[in-house]
């Protein structure tokens, strides 16, 4: 990002954690005390991990001024392929857990290789390619699974998907335990936000969501660092996958395909990333997820009905895309 993009998005940035403060105040006090009750506040970070995950990945592609349409369909694929290959194998324990994960994640990388190659070999729009992925890989994953959930024949998985860490300490201390899954998209938001702001990569990812030709012209190689993104994204969706799994103890051709799609996409946009590309952050992708999380959660302690909530999700999208052109039509003013 060029010095003005910098500071525009990080005054942005300070505004929605700002914004976010006052709503999580003015809920707690609404809800008398029950928000920020500490089984609550784990019970959103669990609710947001999912789609928190999705929206890494989706922010490293919109970043280049892409987008991924194929990520719930890429659950729903690696789901089943993962609960295929964990009964084909006779292993148990971490070695099962190893194997199923590395083969799930490879072929999450490899359908978000085959995304990248008519975008980058043949200049398809991205809409477009990632849109043919979904009902590929849609149907690809009814095919594997002849339409029914694939049930795990190992318990291994179980621990990975319901499980929790510290539960002996914050019993202790009277506080909730952290779900597995909650540590898992921690570490993937702190893995991913290094690698898009402190590597050479990442100044690459931006320089191309700048200006492509310009990028093009100062020597990045274009084609290989918008196939990576696009990777990235593939092997998020694929971590998904694995995670749905291990917590339904199956792999459903029909996980993934509800509003995992639209939800990513709107915690990226939330987070202050511009869909014109780039400008954005990891941090703020998490920090969009949380906002919906908390909006979702509230909403369902005021009793707010379930087809208003969707309403009020359109609604914070539609501003968050009027901010972010507000945002853009001052940069481009500033030079």
């Amino acid at each position: 990002m060029n010095p003005a993009a910098r500071r525009n998005y990080w005054l942005r940035f300070a505004g929605a954690i700002v914004l976010f403060v006052i709503i999580v105040m003015v809920v707690d006090v609404s809800t008398h005390g029950a928000f920020l009750q500490p089984a609550n506040i784990v019970r959103v970070l669990r609710q947001i991990t999912y789609n928190c995950i999705l929206g890494v990945g989706q922010t490293f592609v919109i970043v280049t001024g892409g987008i991924d349409l194929s990520v719930g369909s890429l659950v729903a694929l690696t789901g089943v392929v993962a609960a295929l290959f964990a009964n084909s194998l006779h292993l148990s324990g971490f070695a099962l857990i190893a194997s199923t994960l590395v083969v799930t994640v490879a072929v999450g990388a490899v359908a978000g290789w085959i995304n990248a190659l008519p975008v980058v070999r043949l200049g398809l729009p991205p809409f477009i390619t990632t849109l043919a992925m979904l009902q590929m890989a849609l149907g690809l994953s009814f095919i594997l699974s002849h339409g029914r959930p694939v049930a795990l024949q190992s318990s291994a998985f179980a621990n990975t998907g319901i499980g929790s860490f510290f539960g002996g300490v914050t019993s202790a201390l009277h506080l909730p335990s952290i779900p597995i899954p909650v540590v898992w998209m921690l570490a993937i938001v702190a893995v991913a936000s290094v690698l898009l702001m402190r590597t050479r990569f990442g100044r690459y990812v931006f320089a191309i969501g700048g200006n492509e030709e310009a990028a093009r012209l100062a020597g990045i190689n274009v084609a290989r660092v918008k196939t990576l993104v696009y990777v990235i994204s593939g092997g998020c969706a694929a971590v998904v996958g694995f995670l749905y799994m291990a917590l339904f103890s199956s792999g459903s051709p029909q996980t993934g395909t509800g509003d995992e799609l639209l939800e990513s996409i709107a915690a990226v946009v939330v987070g202050g990333t511009s869909l014109a590309g780039g400008r954005g952050s990891i941090v703020g992708t998490f920090f969009g997820a949380l906002l919906i999380g908390v909006l979702y959660n509230a909403m369902n302690l005021l009793g707010v009905d379930s087809y208003l909530q969707k309403i009020v999700l359109g609604a914070v999208i539609l501003l968050a895309v009027v901010l972010d052109g507000e945002v853009r039509k001052r940069v481009l003013k500033s030079g």
